[in-house]
């Protein structure tokens, strides 16, 4: 499908972020929970039901599908694949400014892989200039020598190859909403997380602290980015796979949850 460039929109803010926007800022620029000072905003409180229909953003699927629903307060996004199939929202054209790039969203997933071993998915990708590497700041893996399901930074296209530097210390939690942020800094190319506003150091990655090879890590220049869920591997147990997705936000500052 051809992706749609995103326009740059309002950018979402939650009301724990809400204090380190000038009141009569916020307050002149609400539109929904989107606030129009950041790069990028989803709440999708203003979407009609059903399949995407927006010039704000595009679509990356394959067995996959994305879909407007219902939920308990407002809207959110539906994201479904089918075995390793994929199903992404896609921002394209970021104009980021200085070396960070900050991201946040609310998501929810009904089940994680346990089979095939070593099953690797990704719920965050960014890519951009100055560096071949396609970045996975969310995303895990099922380890069956543990076993478990973890969360992990990972990246894949570059000189590094392909790795997801899962962690035992961050185990997922299925069919529960919970809040990620992420931040990707060109200088010393590093790699943030937190889950519920809370840091997870674990989940870091910098540019000789990777879980590739010895080759250093370079993080490109972001310019766009994909929100949604790809598995990598066939033959998954379940075969099906549901995430919802709410209040994507990018900037140039962290928003919280």
């Amino acid at each position: 499908m051809r992706t749609l460039f995103a326009a740059v929109v309002t950018a979402a803010m939650l009301s724990t972020a809400a204090a380190s926007v000038p009141a009569g800022a916020a307050d002149a620029a609400h539109r929904g929970s989107c606030t129009r000072d950041l790069l990028f905003c989803e709440d999708f409180d203003r979407q009609p039901l059903g399949g995407p229909a927006t010039l704000d953003w595009g679509v990356d699927t394959r067995n996959g599908t994305l879909t407007v629903e219902r939920a308990r307060r407002g809207r959110v996004l539906h994201v479904h694949t089918v075995d390793n199939g994929r199903a992404f929202l896609r921002v394209d054209d970021l104009a980021v400014t200085g070396t960070r790039l900050y991201g946040r969203m609310r998501l929810r997933v009904d089940a994680f892989p346990i089979a095939p071993d070593w099953a690797h998915f990704t719920l965050v990708e960014a890519t951009g200039t100055g560096s071949t590497e396609v970045v996975r700041p969310v995303g895990g893996q099922y380890a069956p020598t543990v076993p478990g399901i973890f969360w992990g930074v990972g990246a894949d296209g570059g000189p590094t190859g392909d790795w997801t530097d899962w962690r035992q210390s961050a185990p997922v939690t299925e069919d529960t909403w919970q809040c990620f942020e992420w931040m990707l800094d060109t200088d010393g190319n590093r790699v943030a997380v937190w889950i519920d506003g809370v840091a997870n150091p674990e989940l870091t990655a910098s540019t000789t602290r990777h879980g590739g090879n010895d080759v250093p890590f370079v993080l490109p220049s972001v310019t766009d980015v994909k929100i949604g869920w790809q598995l990598y591997q066939a033959g998954t147990t379940p075969g099906t796979f549901d995430v919802r997705i709410d209040d994507i936000a990018l900037a140039t500052r962290r928003l919280g949850c």
